[in-house]
């Protein structure tokens, strides 16, 4: 594995305390559209190597249900998954898994712990990559009978490194920061993994604090800047605390051009998560798949019930998967002009409002009408 280290990169964890920003910015030049990594396949889908960072997300069914795992695939597929990871607790789970790889819509990876052999079988039953963590898959020699089953079957491995599961010998140490922890324990399995010859690698290294896990990402991209990485915020909590805090971390991270596939982890739907990535992505500009409301925040001046009117065409726009600017303003003063970037938008007065594209007013409509208006609009587009 080819790991053109960054200036101030030693290869061991003492040395990743040089990666420091200029590091950083010589391991990964480029900003967002990071073109060092090398390109991995997890079925149709390439991550790194310039391919737009792909959104995934995990299933949270019953996993010897292969039925409720199909039709929640088919949610998270059309919601926008390009991905998705499927827990296989016991051995028992390996014929509904192989029945679900079958029939997915999508690649699907094998989320494996503490049991080899799942991995293994895994692998050898259509999972399109395995995710494990060496520390508790059984040690070296297990990992290293996982890493054969990969090769095998020609599927990449992600080496899933949290701060809750980390290697012993580098948890103890007092002389080392979380982060340095995580990226050190994930430099040493790459390693390992160079000297067996398999070099069809992800690796991810996360924590539920934010800004530990931006901290050991900048590690990793200064210390193996050819490797893809997947990012995330590990157990960031429930639907509003998790989206604050995984977009505070990651979009950090993918403004600096780290990162080349994302889970944004919620408890909640997994549909959410995909929504909540691709927002993300929208935001820094850099995917963009379904439509942003561009809404003002109301003043004095507001004269209709504009959370009530935003509140609908977000739920009528939930369904589109266009990547439209669409504006919901307050106002006719300055709504147009406020939002002339929007495709498409509303600016409300008392009792009408007009419909504007590009800042330039399309008609006038009346207050009642003008929601489905502004969708007749949208439609046309």
């Amino acid at each position: 594995m080819a790991r053109d280290r960054a200036p101030g990169c030693s290869g061991t964890a003492d040395g990743l305390r040089a990666c420091g920003a200029e590091g950083l910015s010589a391991g990964r030049a480029g900003g967002p559209a990071n073109h060092r990594t090398r390109q991995v396949m997890v079925g149709n889908v390439a991550l790194g190597g310039g391919a737009p960072c792909a959104v995934q997300s995990m299933l949270s069914v019953p996993a010897g249900d292969a039925a409720a795992n199909l039709a929640q695939i088919g949610q998270l597929a059309e919601a926008g998954c390009e991905i998705v990871r499927m827990a296989i607790p016991h051995r028992d789970c390996l014929d509904a898994f192989e029945a679900v790889c079958a029939a997915s819509p999508l690649p699907v990876v094998a989320d494996v712990h503490f049991d080899a052999e799942i991995a293994v079988q895994a692998a050898r039953r259509g999972a399109a990559k395995l995710r494990i963590n060496p520390g508790n898959i059984g040690g070296l020699e297990k990992t290293g009978t996982v890493i054969e089953a990969a090769r095998a079957a020609g599927i990449p491995i992600r080496i899933g490194v949290n701060a809750g599961s980390l290697d012993a010998g580098l948890a103890v140490r007092a002389d080392l920061s979380l982060p340095e922890k995580l990226a050190a324990s994930a430099a040493d399995y790459l390693r390992f993994f160079e000297s067996q010859g398999f070099s069809d690698v992800v690796v991810s290294a996360k924590a539920h604090d934010v800004m530990t896990t931006v901290a050991a990402y900048r590690l990793l991209a200064c210390e193996v800047p050819t490797v893809p990485l997947h990012i995330g915020v590990t157990e960031a909590g429930t639907l509003l605390q998790g989206v604050i805090k995984s977009a505070s971390g990651l979009g950090i991270l993918l403004e600096e051009g780290i990162g080349d596939t994302l889970r944004i982890s919620l408890t909640d739907d997994p549909v959410e998560e995909v929504r909540a990535c691709w927002m993300l992505l929208s935001a820094l500009d850099l995917r963009r798949r379904y439509p942003e409301i561009i809404s003002c925040p109301t003043c004095g001046r507001c004269q209709v019930d504009l959370v009530s009117l935003a509140r609908q065409v977000e739920q009528r726009l939930s369904a589109q998967a266009k990547p439209l600017k669409v504006a919901v303003m307050g106002c006719m003063v300055n709504g147009p002009g406020e939002a002339a970037d929007a495709d498409i938008g509303i600016a409300c007065g008392a009792g009408s409002g007009v419909l504007f594209a590009h800042g330039k007013v399309v008609r006038k409509v009346e207050e009642q009408a003008i929601v489905d208006a502004l969708m007749e609009e949208i439609g046309k587009l």
